[in-house]
């Protein structure tokens, strides 16, 4: 046991000697595998941060939830959009037959949207999300009232001039959000609606969907006062419950629209049921793609690394004949020239790695910066990249190692 750690130990000394000693031509010969361990965690990383928020915003979409469109989510180079435009919208009174028809549904919401201004004092904003809701819309949604509170059953029954403000939206109108509350703003049409609260700061999506930080939520009965129905990009949502599958309540839902708007059974269906739970399925084949490129790259770089790293224990080996003769000559075995050399080829390919996952972690710095999404580097990935790295490093010095390790002792001295 403490004759390998000793090994271990003069090998990464001799690494670090050789690095040392030798800077210039070192780092040259380790740019390889530092430019592919570069590709190799930044891609990864990037690739795993995106699928993170990625699945983070389609959980902010609504869990086992159908959203019955006109529109189908999942477009294509062949989407057929002069079909959908000709579909009728939902319509608020499909919403009351279908929680009669579809009571195994958790909840079920309708939903409109609109862009207009808002104002307050002199501060004017154009723009901005209108989402006017049902009762059941905040539990399908997550929606996280930081400060002041959201609809109460009354304010949905009486259309009452009550809003919700985004985070971003109170900030902007009020310097600090927390002030908005209790406030009146003015609404599309010069309508007043007093604010009741502000929406805890949600970030921007990478899917798009919900702009809860840049929004204003209103109940339907209020926002149907400013503007109708059918202009207002209507839909309805449905969540399936915790005892029903989404492709249950998808085929319930299917059969309740179809019985609702009296299609025959010859006829096409004239809605769309958004499985949003099929969405990520969607992204799999990009992020397949980006790994795809992103391994090609550093394999490449990995190869050209390799070799730099032999050329390095070749020229070792041959500066060490003396050393190596004077081992074998006072016991030292073929295995341990052997190990020697190997762990020594491993530890320069780490260094160099690690020269990588530096350049990687300010790129993560830069990244999460400018980017919509915070970009961290996971645990295994870095431990996926030591592991390249000492793989690499023993295929590059393994023939190197070999010829260490079989030199005559006698001719090595003689050579010094």
């Amino acid at each position: 046991m403490f004759r390998n750690l000793e090994i271990i130990w003069t090998s990464f000394k001799m690494a670090l000697q050789e690095f040392r000693s030798n800077k210039l031509r070192t780092f040259l010969s380790l740019l390889g595998i530092t430019f592919g361990i570069f590709c190799i965690i930044s891609v990864l990383s990037t690739i795993s941060s995106m699928q993170i928020q990625v699945n983070k915003d389609l959980k902010a979409l609504g869990t086992k939830t159908i959203y019955i469109d006109k529109w189908q989510y999942t477009p294509g180079p062949d989407y057929p959009w002069w079909k959908y435009i000709k579909r009728p919208t939902p319509k608020f009174d499909e919403l009351r037959l279908l929680k009669m028809k579809v009571p195994d549904a958790a909840h079920i919401s309708f939903e409109m949207e609109t862009q207009d201004r808002v104002d307050y004092g002199d501060n004017s904003l154009t723009g901005v999300s209108y989402y006017g809701n049902t009762e059941d819309f905040d539990k399908i949604q997550q929606v996280t009232v930081g400060t002041g509170r959201y609809f109460q059953q009354a304010d949905f029954d009486h259309g009452s001039p009550f809003v919700v403000l985004g985070y971003r939206i109170a900030e902007q109108l009020f310097n600090k959000p927390e002030k908005a509350v209790g406030q009146t703003v003015k609404l599309r049409g010069g309508k007043n609606a007093i604010v009741i609260g502000v929406i805890e700061k949600q970030g921007q999506s990478l899917i798009g969907g919900w702009d809860y930080d840049n929004c204003i939520l209103l109940t339907y009965s209020f926002m149907k006062q400013m503007i109708k129905e059918e202009n207002a990009n209507p839909k309805i949502l449905a969540q399936a419950g915790s005892k029903m599958s989404t492709e249950a309540l998808q085929d319930e839902l299917k059969g309740a629209m179809r019985s609702i708007r009296q299609l025959s059974p010859t006829q096409d269906d004239n809605f769309s049921l958004n499985n949003i739970d099929n969405l990520g399925k969607f992204f799999d084949p990009i992020f397949s793609g980006m790994n795809i490129g992103g391994w090609a790259i550093a394999v490449l770089s990995l190869i050209v690394g390799m070799f730099g790293v032999a050329n390095i224990m070749f020229v070792t080996v041959r500066e060490r004949t003396g050393q190596i003769g004077l081992k074998k000559a006072i016991g030292a075995k073929q295995g341990s020239i052997l190990t020697e050399f190997l762990l020594e080829s491993a530890f320069l390919c780490v260094i160099g790695g690690l020269i990588g996952l530096i350049a990687v972690f300010a790129l993560t710095l830069i990244f999460s910066a400018i980017l919509s999404f915070r970009v961290i580097i996971p645990l295994n990935i870095i431990l996926l990249a030591v592991s390249i790295c000492i793989f690499t490093g023993v295929a590059a010095g393994i023939i190197p190692a070999f010829v260490a390790a079989r030199m005559d002792p006698v001719v090595a001295i003689r050579s010094n």
